[in-house]
């Protein structure tokens, strides 16, 4: 399973999203810091839940990061646009 299989799979089951999308944009940071070859270190997620109604951004930052456990150390870099 891939680390952005893996992301999916976490922030499915932890908030019933409507709308889901998962990026590895790992090529786009060739060269850069934290760039590992082979990709899965940079993400972009794309996430709409009831589960964000009323939340600050802190908030819901917050509880992605939680969903998401062991696998935020493993990566470089996540990228977050979050709704309701």
């Amino acid at each position: 399973m891939t680390v952005a299989d893996e992301i999916r799979t976490l922030l499915q089951a932890a908030f019933d999203p409507r709308e889901l999308e998962v990026v590895d944009d790992s090529e786009s940071h060739r060269g850069h810091a934290g760039y590992q070859e082979g990709g899965e270190s940079h993400f972009n997620v794309r996430i709409r839940a009831s589960a964000f109604k009323g939340k600050s951004r802190v908030a819901c930052h917050r509880a992605v990061h939680k969903a998401l456990g062991d696998i935020v150390p493993r990566i470089h870099a996540l990228a977050l646009d979050i709704g309701v």
